[in-house]
């Protein structure tokens, strides 16, 4: 989803010398998926709140000396993409016209582009933070420590939907920088941003906290920004805030600019919410958001008279969707969240962050106003529908690799303009560069057959591939731009890419398909 052009934000991250548009959000909470491996994430952590004097620190050389170690270069060489035929033959992109001339119509390649971000140690193992639009698309990925020695990386995990990932290099007794606690911060606190902009090398810049709890208004699921006017410049992408005591508070995720320049408002993932990515992503190789069915607004005084409710603060619930947790528990259109485990709800936006945070299978107990009068409800949050259900695969054991599917919600419905009857697994992600792309999927297709199965939900699509035909040619059926057609999908000469850098299935798209109802 593209940023509003009134007022982007653009992403630090550093292509050729282009900037290039933001993404970001918060974190999604750890689900209860089974470890990959024994990973272990050593975050070395100190909450106690700033000591806060009226008089201004002439020099932070010494904190700079200590934290700088622990922030690094990363350089990404990019997965060329396809220029797409539909810009060279409107129309050509849809499967229904490409039959007719044998599919022989191949999308032209473009050459790989490099990448420029930061990242912060955050293990003394070799784990390092950074974000995720540094990464996403990368076919290498390279590290160089503030002493000039250079890994390889592999990426470890990604989550879209909160700007963040975690990677990994073979190294040993790194110089972790040490999290404090972002919950602690006030507005006026000074912070250093550490990174390196534009590729010239380490750089810190020093400003304020500006604001907290900042939406940016980036169309993501989860946004609550710390905002800070230290300077941030293209290159800064996955660098350390950290305040006057060294302790990292954020990461730094964008800028709002009209030049593509920094202009005095940049924007940081609290580090609260990195620690608990990271531990996620290690762990598991994903997250998963918290989910319970319902579409809530801020509580403003004109709708606060409007239903006779004496509580200025909230989160309105407009909708609740049937078949969710919030609809067993009882909740209603027009009940007012006024706190979730006794924590209050200011607004929409909080309560979707602290929904999203907590893991499926979480107890919530909810204080709702309703009709003038206060009441309780006990809500257990659920995975977001179709979140797991996504084929990715990245061996060669099956087939149509590096399509992304899910169940098909009445969001996608109505937004695809999907018959009601139409049933498959919605194409939510396809690899520009696999054989399935080449055989013209595109996201947003519907597949209704895999080799003459039908395909019914996300899941069974999943089992259909798992296992190659001996030819490794498959026949797909799908429904695309309002027409029913069949694709050949040959990857007889595609072997996956199982590279030491290549991202595994389970680096992301788990927040992809996340909207901002909790």
């Amino acid at each position: 989803m593209n940023p509003s052009t009134r007022s982007p934000l653009r992403r630090r991250l550093l292509v050729g010398a282009a900037a290039v548009a933001v993404a970001g959000g918060l974190f999604a909470a750890i689900g209860a998926a089974q470890p990959q491996h024994a990973a272990t994430l050593e975050l070395r952590k100190d909450t106690t709140p700033l000591t806060r004097t009226p008089m201004e620190a002439t020099s932070y050389a010494n904190i700079v000396k200590r934290v700088a170690p622990s922030v690094v270069k990363v350089t990404v060489e990019m997965r060329p993409t396809n220029t797409g035929l539909d810009g060279q033959f409107p129309g050509f992109d849809n499967p229904f016209f490409r039959q007719f001339f044998g599919n022989r119509l191949i999308p032209q390649q473009q050459e790989p582009e490099m990448g420029l971000g930061s990242g912060v140690i955050i293990s003394p193992n070799g784990y390092i933070v950074t974000n995720n639009h540094v990464v996403e698309n990368a076919r290498e990925v390279k590290v160089t420590l503030a002493d000039g020695h250079q890994y390889n990386a592999r990426v470890v995990g990604r989550d879209p939907s909160t700007d963040i990932a975690v990677i990994k290099i073979d190294a040993h007794h790194l110089p972790a920088i040490t999290f404090g606690s972002s919950s602690h911060l006030e507005v006026g606190d000074r912070v250093l941003a550490i990174g390196n902009p534009f590729g010239i090398g380490e750089t810190v810049t020093s400003g304020i906290v500006s604001a907290k709890e900042r939406r940016a208004g980036l169309g993501l699921a989860y946004e609550d920004f710390i905002q800070t006017d230290a300077a941030i410049n293209p290159g800064n992408s996955g660098g350390a805030l950290v305040d006057v005591e060294g302790r990292l508070v954020g990461i730094n995720t964008a800028i709002l600019s009209r030049s593509g320049g920094f202009q005095g408002i940049g924007m940081a993932v609290p580090a609260d919410l990195v620690g608990n990515v990271a531990d996620a992503l290690v762990a598991h190789g994903k997250v998963v958001h918290g989910f319970v069915g319902i579409d809530v607004q801020d509580l403003t005084p004109t709708l606060a008279d409007s239903f006779n409710l004496k509580v200025d603060k909230g989160a309105l619930v407009s909708e609740v969707q049937p078949g969710t947790p919030a609809s067993r528990a009882g909740l209603q259109s027009g009940d007012v969240i006024t706190a979730i485990n006794g924590q209050s709800v200011d607004g929409a936006n909080q309560l979707s962050l602290m929904v999203g945070e907590t893991a499926p299978g979480t107890k919530l107990t909810l204080d709702v106003v309703r009709n003038g009068q206060s009441k309780t409800f006990t809500v257990t949050t659920e995975r977001k529908p179709g979140t797991n259900d996504i084929a990715a695969a990245s061996d060669d054991t099956g087939v149509l690799n590096g399509v992304g599917v899910g169940d098909i919600d009445s969001s996608a419905r109505q937004q695809l303009n999907l018959p009601d009857n139409l049933s498959g697994a919605l194409v939510t992600s396809v690899d520009p560069n696999s054989a399935a792309a080449q055989a013209g999927i595109r996201e947003g297709d519907v597949i209704l057959e895999i080799n003459r199965h039908k395909v019914d939900s996300a899941k069974s699509a999943v089992d259909l591939t798992e296992h190659a035909t001996p030819d490794r040619r498959t026949l797909v059926k799908l429904w695309s731009h309002g027409s029913t057609v069949y694709v050949v999908v040959d990857e007889s000469n595609t072997p996956a890419d199982n590279s030491a850098n290549s991202n595994n299935s389970n680096d992301g798209n788990s927040g992809d398909s996340d909207n901002s109802n909790p």
